[in-house]
């Protein structure tokens, strides 16, 4: 049985007013918050700590420089979650290379909440065959199977129509299965995801 994680509560409203005021303080408690499950999503789109750190401090300051322009149309956490996905794609797009994955996950980098992958026998399987989806399909797959997100917010993060999110959820557990279970298909899969209407 897959465990759900409980999504998290938002800032609270006088936090994000101070910190939208420039009160340092609390612009810290507004990372502090948030910090685990945006840590959890560059981990899983990069595999590299070292990458995961620099993608986070480049979106804690796109995060402050725009954050008194932040018009509240969405929730916070859709839009510092959908800064941290255009963060890492952008360094996924100016990488050369795949960069192999590390052996060990730093503890620091993982998720807070249990992860589903805690029951299979082999996490490390679990989390190669994950990181050799797309990275757009990687995305979903944290973001509604870890995250607990539902396809609308997940599509608000990514900028797609929840359709587009059932569709790459699907294609990407597809695979997945298909790769954890032996299967002779090849886990390479076309970046060119078909655009569904929701």
């Amino acid at each position: 049985m897959t465990k759900r994680v409980v999504q998290q509560a938002e800032l609270a409203p006088a936090v994000l007013a101070a910190a939208r005021s420039g009160d340092q303080q609390a612009f810290a408690a507004l990372v502090e918050h948030y910090d685990p499950r945006l840590r959890a999503l560059a981990y899983h789109l990069l595999a590299d700590p070292h990458e995961t750190d620099d993608a986070l401090q480049d979106t804690y300051v796109k995060v402050y420089k725009g954050l008194q322009g932040f018009a509240g149309d969405a929730a916070l956490s859709t839009w510092l979650t959908r800064i941290t996905y255009t963060t890492c794609m952008d360094l996924l797009r100016r990488r050369s290379h795949v960069v192999p994955l590390p052996d060990l996950e730093p503890e620091h980098s993982l998720p807070q909440a249990p992860d589903p992958t805690d029951d299979l026998s082999s996490r490390s399987t679990v989390r190669n065959a994950l990181c050799r989806l797309p990275p757009e399909q990687r995305a979903v797959v944290v973001l509604v199977g870890v995250q607990g997100l539902d396809y609308r917010q997940a599509g608000e993060i990514l900028g797609v129509p929840s359709g587009t999110v059932a569709s790459r959820l699907s294609s990407a557990r597809k695979t997945l299965r298909n790769s954890l279970r032996g299967g002779d298909e090849p886990l390479v899969v076309t970046d060119r995801i078909e655009e569904v209407s929701s």
